[in-house]
């Protein structure tokens, strides 16, 4: 008997259904397109800031006290330690190895080049820095598995004219586009690098009287001191200095999650579950301490300018959201409430009337709140249909992959449809409740 009275009296009125299911159902659209823009915005952006570059750098822990001004470091390129390129295959092994998609060693060091022709000519000399690092090198891993990683993924936003140098033997470079004005030099011309790098022919490519010359396949464009410098394949460089299998730095980009109040704690004053919740989240920190562990001998750095630049965009597209969300059920709930007032007002002989029969206060509330249950359901999943192709559209066009349709969110958006109408009904199903039967048939 009861259902049935809450189906009439749903199907009666259908202007005022109408419109509270159409408040309800647009502000539940906006809800579900900002809850699953939301859900999926940390993953979409974390891949989206690796455009930034790298953000932890790892440097032999023998090195002298570090030199850092505005996250840049001002140590020697060519002083202190080295690290062996044979434990790089670590990185893929720590607890958050799926988090690291890409790295890439350096080998800096400082020496003199000039133009190269077959005649014996040697052109002005510059002393300019040669930069050895991996592009599209392909790694083994411990597992089996092979990882292609370079400086391409490393520093993504660094455009060559050209081509980049192929690690398959070749005695080519790319120059940075300012070295390349001065010395004149384009794609396909050659230059001499002086330091004799104590090889014979058939070592190292293109030795020419133990020392090498560089093919030019690209012009680097970085913004940078890479403009003024030449890049080379990592093996160059360690055969001009003699350092084989070895390196200076490594960049790491990796995937994380921006740095709370807690993840900026001193880990050794974790208790053993923060710790454990802290090594089990993927910050930055956290990351960084994994990578020291693998890597004996080193000191891993956070790069905190691109680390902190990629939280703060975060939490703010993520309170951005959440605003829009807030506002959307705000309205909603204005629109319910002002749609049950109207209802309950042009009801006020029918409530008189069932309370005249019996029906106490409580029974009336009830079965009010229930046709408001019943619209908020359909408003809802409505709503929620609304809502997926407006979070598609969204994540379309801003990180071009749409987010997939979740459960979770369905159930969420249905319990704040519930929550919404009940919150903006309370205030008119509440004064239905007062109502006294014998006043309202009379007609006062």
């Amino acid at each position: 008997m009861f259902l049935r009275l809450v189906a009439d009296s749903f199907g009666r009125r259908p202007r005022h259904k109408l419109l509270t299911g159409a408040a309800l159902a647009l502000g539940m659209g906006v809800a579900t397109a900002a809850l699953s823009v939301s859900l999926d915005v940390g993953d979409r952006l974390a891949k989206e800031f690796r455009s930034l570059g790298a953000n932890l750098i790892v440097t032999p822990q023998a090195d002298s006290l570090p030199l850092e001004i505005g996250g840049v470091d001002y140590r020697p390129v060519n002083a202190g330690a080295y690290l062996p390129e044979a434990d790089l295959p670590k990185l893929k092994t720590i607890f958050w190895h799926n988090n690291i998609i890409a790295f890439a060693p350096v080998f800096e060091m400082r020496t003199e080049v000039s133009r190269f022709s077959l005649d014996r000519h040697f052109g002005s000399k510059f002393q300019v820095n040669m930069i050895g690092t991996w592009v599209s090198h392909s790694l083994k891993l411990p597992d089996g598995a092979q990882f292609v990683t370079g400086v391409e993924k490393t520093n993504p936003w660094w455009k060559v004219e050209g081509r980049w140098f192929q690690e398959n033997g070749e005695a080519t470079c790319v120059v940075g586009r300012n070295l390349a004005r001065k010395m004149d030099l384009r794609a396909g011309d050659t230059f001499f690098i002086h330091q004799d790098s104590g090889q014979k022919p058939g070592e190292l490519p293109n030795v020419y009287e133990g020392k090498t010359v560089l093919g030019v396949v690209g012009i680097l464009e970085t913004g940078g001191a890479e403009d003024d410098a030449v890049i080379v394949p990592l093996k160059t460089v360690q055969a001009i200095a003699k350092k084989s299998g070895q390196y200076r730095r490594l960049y790491v980009s990796a995937l994380t999650k921006p740095e709370d109040a807690f993840a900026k704690r001193d880990p050794k004053t974790f208790t053993p579950a923060e710790y454990d919740k802290w090594f089990c989240t993927p910050y930055i920190s956290s990351i960084a301490f994994q990578i020291q562990q693998e890597l004996p001998g080193t000191d891993v750095r956070v790069i905190r300018r691109v680390a902190e630049g990629e939280g703060q965009i975060l939490t703010r597209v993520r309170m951005l959201l959440w605003l829009v969300t807030g506002a959307a059920l705000l309205a909603a709930a204005l629109a319910v409430g002002a749609s049950a007032a109207a209802s309950v007002i042009e009801r006020r002989t029918e409530i008189g009337l069932m309370k005249a029969l019996g029906a106490g206060s409580g029974t009336v509330g009830f079965l009010l709140a229930a046709e408001q249950l019943l619209l908020a359901f359909v408003g809802g999943g409505i709503g929620y249909a609304l809502g997926v192709i407006l979070a598609r559209l969204l994540g379309q066009k801003i990180f071009g992959a749409a987010p997939e349709p979740s459960l979770i969110v369905f159930f969420v958006v249905i319990a704040l449809a519930a929550g919404v109408t009940l919150l903006g009904s309370a205030l008119p199903l509440r004064r239905a409740s007062r109502y006294q039967p014998a006043s309202i048939l009379r007609g006062e």
